[in-house]
């Protein structure tokens, strides 16, 4: 290519970047930015509030905006003087080491589908909230909490449910309105989000009549979300001047799904952040350092505790009861839940985190929308969890006269194959009672052997049943959570483990003597879940009769119900050794030594896969 063609086409390229930057109303910081130029190809129209933005145009976006001054008019539109790029100033607060039961509580209050979820995902920096595109549906039903993480500020963030002031009592709508309400009262301050593509909906104006009725005391910041797709003609000046009909105060302009306006977020809530910190009393701040300090031994790791089953079983109702609060909204209607809920306790001394996920169902295919990612984000959970719970019905246990269904085997073998510990929880009890206790009996009885049956991977399940809405067996699951998990943490001695293995051997019939494999040593290489290694001298290897055997009687003996077992096997191969090293051992060893010489010595190295 010759340069003067060169030269034109860059001259080109520049021209088409650059004219429709000073013909734009935008801040001038953002024709001084150098955004990313390819010679080779042309360069399309620049709309810096176009939500078909390059990426890369977006970096350059997000690293020059300025922060919101205290005019009417949103600071997108506001023009700077040309000079030097002004940097985010850094809080004098150290937020990151404040406890998390001491850090402020920030609250994302809204109607429906105005970016609450996508937000939370934001500041939490995780895709743990679900966010789907339902105009006409709820997605988010329950309260979710995460610790926001916003340059240096660290606060607590509570993502609620979409509002409507003119819900029927009783209705789905009205229980999440009065969720929120209730945990308004933890809440120092609320970020209320409206969107700034549909303009102020009188929807709008009743949820800031609601706001001010729950919540005189909170301070309340209005953010106008989803303004990446605004032009230049000033329609961002016209919605901030809608946005003062509530009352709030100036609105901040950004979007969560992209990040712009982000930075005038942060120096909104920077300030007064800061000053609920320093209110706080000395003695809490020193006590919090005690406690850190001490809950970061490895003994004291979390729990993770996942509550699964099928649909309207009653794993919320349970999540309330572990809690003894109303976390999450139950009810009679099926499917109720639909985000993966997380929430923190202590028991016994011990910090545990329970995760509420919603109902099991086998996928087929044709689930649309919400339901689908509730299924994914549920089998996610699963994979994360240390205990599983798995909830059965008792009612319908007793009618169908069978313990588990397909679904539900479906879960506990694959809790298993993940290496996961299994509790078995028989919810609904108390439906039992009263004139049927001959049937109750019958359930007691035959629950836990028909598990047993179906689920022969594991022995010894324990199996607990309750009545979470009368909140009655609450401690016995905990009890055997803990168990459970202090069974899947064990790790037995190798010279304990070798003892036992003679004293196994002894007691098994082999069928032919002759080609018995020959263990070596048996010891434990990991723990969560138990696993084991059988060394074996020869080439017989162990049966998967072998197997089982040495796995039962490791449940039998140790007490090991409940978790899952591996063991594997592998072959110590004795080298032939060469002429040369052979000569040169025996003129440089004693005669005495070669007699003496030790199997496990000479072959502790030569380990290898069977």
């Amino acid at each position: 290519m010759s340069s003067p063609f060169l030269r034109a086409l860059l001259t080109r390229a520049r021209k088409t970047l650059l004219v429709p930057l000073t013909s734009f109303n935008i801040s001038k910081t953002l024709s001084t930015t150098l955004l990313p130029l390819n010679p080779l190809k042309p360069s399309p129209t620049f709309n810096p509030f176009s939500s078909r933005v390059p990426s890369s145009w977006h970096t350059a976006l997000l690293s020059t905006e300025a922060p919101l001054s205290g005019s009417s008019s949103p600071s997108l539109t506001a023009d700077k003087p040309k000079g030097k790029k002004k940097s985010l100033k850094k809080s004098r607060f150290d937020f990151t080491k404040v406890d998390a039961k001491l850090l402020p509580t920030i609250i994302l209050v809204g109607r429906p589908n105005v970016g609450k979820s996508a937000l939370f995902n934001r500041l939490i920096r995780r895709r743990e909230a679900l966010v789907y595109n339902t105009p006409g549906d709820h997605v988010t039903r329950d309260v979710r909490e995460g610790i926001a993480k916003l340059g240096d500020l660290r606060f607590r963030v509570l993502d609620s449910a979409g509002l409507e002031t003119a819900a029927t009592s009783g209705t789905i709508l009205s229980r999440t309105a009065e969720m929120t309400g209730n945990v308004l009262s933890r809440s120092q301050f609320a970020i209320f989000l409206i969107d700034v593509r549909d303009g102020l909906q009188p929807l709008d104006l009743e949820v800031g009549q609601w706001l001010r009725k729950h919540a005189p005391g909170i301070r309340t910041i209005v953010v106008m979300n989803k303004s990446e797709s605004l032009d230049e003609q000033g329609l961002l000046s016209v919605a901030a001047g809608e946005a003062h009909k509530l009352g709030f105060g100036d609105p901040v302009a950004i979007s969560a799904e992209t990040g712009l306006g982000m930075a005038e977020l942060y120096e909104i809530l920077r300030p007064i952040l800061e000053d609920y910190m320093i209110q706080l009393p000395t003695e809490e701040k020193n006590e919090d350092g005690v406690d850190c300090e001490m809950e970061s031994g490895d003994e004291n790791v979390p729990l993770q505790l996942a509550i699964v089953g099928r649909p309207n079983v009653g794993k919320s109702t349970l999540l309330n009861t572990l809690l003894q609060e109303k976390r999450v909204l139950v009810g009679p209607e099926a499917g109720l839940t639909r985000d993966s809920i997380r929430a923190q306790f202590q028991f016994d001394n011990r910090t545990i985190f329970l995760v509420d996920t919603a109902g099991w169902l086998e996928r087929s295919g044709r689930e649309k929308g919400p339901s689908s990612l509730s299924i994914i984000q549920s089998r996610k959970n699963l994979m994360r969890a240390h205990i599983v719970a798995l909830v059965l019905d008792g009612e319908e246990i007793a009618k169908k006269k069978n313990s588990m269904n397909h679904a539900e085997v479906v879960i506990a073998r694959q809790a298993i194959e993940e290496g996961r510990g299994l509790v078995v929880i028989v919810n609904k009890m108390d439906l039992l009672r009263g004139n049927k206790n001959s049937l109750l009996d019958k359930v007691l009885e035959a629950v836990p052997q028909e598990i047993q049956t179906v689920i022969p991977q594991v022995t010894g399940i324990p199996v607990v049943f309750i009545s979470a809405l009368e909140g009655k067996g609450r401690a016995a699951v905990m009890h055997q959570v803990l168990d459970t998990y202090q069974k899947w943490c064990l790790r037995l001695p190798t010279a304990r483990l070798n003892r036992w293995l003679r004293k196994v051997m002894s007691r098994h019939s082999w069928k032919d003597l002759a080609t018995q494999p020959k263990i070596k040593y048996f010891t434990q290489v990991k723990a969560r879940p138990p696993t084991f290694v059988a060394f074996l001298s020869g080439k017989a290897q162990l049966s998967d009769t072998d197997l089982r055997f040495l796995t039962k009687s490791l449940k039998e003996d140790f007490d090991l119900g409940g978790i899952p077992i591996r063991i594997t096997q592998r072959c110590i191969q004795r080298k032939a050794p060469d002429a040369k090293t052979s000569k040169t051992k025996s003129r440089s060893l004693p005669r005495i030594g070669l007699r003496g010489g030790s199997d496990k010595r000479s072959h502790s190295s030569d380990t290898s896969p069977c």
